[in-house]
């Protein structure tokens, strides 16, 4: 019969595997080599799998060890951020939402579609951004309550995942005066002739826009790629080139930045996505935004 399963030993073979060797661990723990050694020993007769091996003069994970350092990784990790939520949650009344905000998604469309809950009351809203897969890690740890994105999250059959339609904008070409005025009057064929500012291609719109030239027969002069929206805006704002942006965000834009529409991007359009954990539990704010999407 197999002991039974303990957090402790978990945690000292997890600083060993952090550290290297038993005995950094043990000056880290501030133990004894042997002690610290005895636990490893006992969490590995609790799952009944050898967790290091020696290399050299130092030990090594075994595959097993590989596995149980994933998942001590998480474990310890949220650990380590509970004294700062309680702290949080104690000093200050709030309603904590912390929303995953992929990179390539246009910030002002982000606002959008966090209006819903940007008046509520002792709003504590923490926004992160970055690329999917690592929001989508975020997410499955319980890090983040929510992801926006411009695509619908894949398939993965370890984490149950829903995908929220929050919405759709069409697109249109921007750029300042002066490259308004130099690219108007034959548009869209001069697209052809002047510098443009597009997104990269981990957005989902790039392939659309992409398509859209190839359907024209057009070979775009780009001067500029970017995976952050508001990058991209800023430079197209410098007088950099002509760019892309979403509709939905026209009147934001022009408010915000020193440029002109100069025509719509017929036939391309972006979507926005809301991204959730399938819990019995939902937080009351994701509830709401999803309320205009049901």
């Amino acid at each position: 019969m197999s002991t039974p399963f303990n957090y402790k030993h978990l945690y000292y073979f997890w600083v060993v595997a952090k550290e290297g060797g038993i005995s950094r661990a043990a000056d880290k723990l501030d133990m004894a080599v042997q002690t610290v050694s005895a636990q490893v020993r006992e969490l590995e007769r609790s799952l009944g799998y050898a967790l290091l091996k020696p290399a050299g003069r130092g030990l090594v994970l075994t595959d097993a060890g590989l596995a149980a350092m994933q998942q001590a990784d998480q474990i310890f990790q949220l650990g380590e951020s509970l004294p700062a939520r309680v702290r949080d949650a104690v000093s200050t009344p709030s309603i904590r939402l912390a929303v995953g905000v992929c990179d390539g998604l246009p910030k002002l469309v982000v606002r959008r579609l966090l209006q819903p809950v940007i008046l509520e009351p002792n709003l504590r809203l923490l926004c992160h951004e970055g690329n999917l897969d690592d929001l989508l890690g975020d997410l499955a740890l319980h890090r983040l309550d929510l992801v926006l994105s411009d695509r619908p999250a894949p398939a993965n059959p370890n984490i149950k995942l829903y995908n929220h339609a929050m919405g759709s904008s069409a697109m249109a070409w921007y750029g300042t005066s002066d490259w308004v005025a130099a690219a108007g009057e034959k548009f869209p064929a001069t697209l052809a002739d002047v510098p443009l500012l597009l997104p990269t291609a981990h957005t989902a719109v790039r392939a659309r826009l992409d398509h859209w030239f190839e359907q024209r027969a057009m070979r775009p002069r780009i001067v500029g790629e970017f995976e952050d929206s508001a990058l991209l805006k800023t430079f197209g704002a410098s007088g950099m080139g002509i760019f892309p942006a979403a509709v939905w965000a026209h009147d934001d834009l022009l408010a915000h930045y020193a440029v002109q529409r100069l025509g719509p991007c017929e036939g391309v359009t972006e979507h926005f996505f809301a991204i959730g954990t399938e819990k019995k539990v939902h937080h009351p704010l994701v509830q709401r935004l999803l309320q205009p999407a049901l």
